[in-house]
């Protein structure tokens, strides 16, 4: 029965040194839904299309994504097979400290803990200001190019984004792990429209095979080919990351031991598939993308869907970010521990935490003002 499952799961956690505070309301199937919608596979592929682009021209976007997506697996697999031993929302820097020598696993567990939460959080920054400059540029192509606005407004519009995120990443399991079918409904069936607009739409100016898959260009500004050649895996590094949130929800999850690491697995092999295949479709169209393909109010029509997979994208973040906070603070490893922490008495999520992430975002995101800080921030 799924108590005794989920007793089992309890039992696991304590012998792993934690007592259970969650409510394990993630199914198997909302577990992948969210490992895979973190990745947000459309709205990434879109936001990182110029570095294959301009790095190997049609070869940078085809193999400049599949090349380093069976890389990726290798490590998403080793990560599973860790999960499967150790489900618990410390994650990463758990496994750390058990894997590193006992001499040495503090040190590792505290520098493995502290890059993953500093990259939470400026993860959900680079994802949100992304779903920022998604909106601005919708703005500017349905007013041609009126509105045009600057770096004030697009950090008021990300701030609008991290609020309404902290709102729902506090809201009870059960109802996290419900948004997460919609999530992934979203995410799927954007991408699959994308990519069928893109093979059909395009008409006469579709590119011949043989032209998709062969043509290198470097415009890149780099003379070594090779070299630029491995920028145009910025796509794909970008986009596969964020797979260990199924590890980071373990404690949410029922058969968390099974559920995440078959999460891992599918949610990664599921993006690099769609982004591969969403990657041919545009090395197809020859790079009249969107707006050349669909004028104005098709580019608009698809755009917005693609800023909603992107804004559940930051969602999804959100939650994970803030469970590893949680895990942090609940080994007293956090400046002020006692407060992030805490776990909400209704929701029985870490409510502080899910803000404390959404405000550390809301700074990461001054760099917008600096057009060098921000071409690494959100680049």
């Amino acid at each position: 029965s799924l108590g005794s499952v989920r007793h089992a799961d309890n039992e696991l956690l304590a012998k792993l040194g934690y007592k259970s505070e969650f409510r394990r309301e993630f199914s198997l199937a909302e577990t992948i839904a969210f490992a895979f919608s973190i990745m947000g596979v459309v709205a990434s592929v879109s936001s990182t299309m110029s570095f294959p682009l301009v790095s190997g021209g049609h070869v940078g976007m085809v193999f400049g994504w599949l090349i380093p997506c069976f890389f990726v697996m290798t490590i998403a697999a080793s990560l599973a097979e860790l999960t499967s031993a150790m489900p618990t929302s410390a994650g990463l820097y758990y496994f750390s400290a058990k894997l590193a020598p006992p001499r040495w696993a503090p040190l590792a567990s505290w520098i493995t803990g502290w890059a993953n939460m500093t990259g939470q959080v400026a993860l959900v920054c680079s994802i949100d200001f992304t779903c920022a400059q998604l909106i601005v540029t919708a703005l500017n192509v349905g007013s041609d190019g009126a509105i045009d606005l600057g770096a004030g407004p697009t950090f008021g519009i990300l701030l609008a984004i991290l609020f309404t995120h902290g709102i729902v990443c506090s809201a009870a399991t059960a109802v996290i792990a419900r948004l997460n079918i919609f999530y992934v409904l979203v995410n799927i069936g954007t991408t699959i429209a994308a990519i069928v607009v893109l093979l059909v739409c395009s008409g006469e100016q579709r590119v011949s095979t043989e032209t998709a898959f062969t043509t290198f260009e470097n415009n890149s500004g780099w003379s070594n080919d090779g070299w630029a050649f491995l920028l145009a895996f910025t796509a794909p590094m970008w986009t596969l990351t964020g797979y260990d949130s199924a590890a980071h929800i373990s404690e949410e999850t029922a058969n968390a031991a099974y559920a995440a690491p078959i999460a891992i697995l599918v949610g990664v092999g599921a993006t690099a598939t769609l982004g591969w295949l969403l990657f041919i479709a545009a090395s197809f169209a020859t790079f009249s993308l969107f707006l050349d393909v669909l004028g104005k109010h098709g580019m608009l029509a698809i755009w917005s869907l693609i800023i909603v997979v992107q804004y559940v994208t930051g969602a999804a973040q959100g939650v994970d970010a803030s469970r590893v906070v949680f895990a942090f603070a609940r080994d007293n490893a956090l400046p002020g521990s006692r407060w992030w922490k805490r776990m909400h008495p209704y929701t029985a999520t870490p409510v502080n935490a899910v803000w404390l992430v959404m405000a550390l975002a809301g700074l990461c995101g001054i760099l917008g003002f600096s057009e060098t800080a921000l071409s690494s921030l959100a680049g």
